[in-house]
């Protein structure tokens, strides 16, 4: 069984109607990013990559992040469109958010424009502005298989966006 995309209001994209294979665009939009009180990163610079099912990732240049705030991660991961990436965890005073971020450092050539990009996971974050377009993807849709068309934190971040619960703001204002 395919999944069936809720319908999508004004304002919103359809995450259904992305392109496969992923594509990435340099993007305008003020992307900024609090924790705590503290600025993790503002940017009008970002990078926005696009995939079938997936709300959008922002990566951000690392000029326009807080410097120390980022450790890397002993995580790493594969995607068949961008390549190998790295993890990163965010600490803010003594708060540490483990793999809260990632990065490509060696893109494949068609995501260039990532190579030394931070994404970051909003879910956990406590303020999050110009980071996801409103997606038309039902918090409980599946694949065929009946296993999550995103990840677990992606889902959860846009699942915040759309109920507006755990106080995380996705839209850009």
């Amino acid at each position: 069984m395919r999944p069936t995309p809720d319908p999508v209001t004004p304002g919103q994209e359809s995450v259904w109607r992305y392109p496969r294979p992923a594509i990435a665009a340099p993007s305008d939009r003020h992307v900024h990013i609090q924790h705590r009180g503290i600025l993790v990163a503002n940017t009008r610079a970002a990078v926005r990559t696009l995939e079938t099912s997936h709300p959008p990732s922002w990566y951000l240049p690392p000029a326009n992040l807080t410097p120390g705030l980022l450790c890397r991660s002993e995580r790493r991961s594969f995607c068949e469109w961008k390549g190998d990436a790295i993890y990163w965890h965010l600490t803010v005073g003594d708060e540490l958010l483990r793999d809260v971020a990632w990065s490509y450092p060696e893109p494949t050539p068609a995501f260039a424009a990532l190579r030394d990009h931070v994404a970051f996971y909003a879910g956990p974050l406590d303020h999050c502005t110009g980071m996801a377009s409103r997606c038309g993807l039902s918090p409980a849709a599946s694949t065929e298989g009946g296993s999550r068309p995103i990840s677990p934190d992606r889902s959860r971040a846009c699942r915040a966006a759309w109920d507006g619960d755990s106080g995380v703001t996705l839209w850009a204002t």
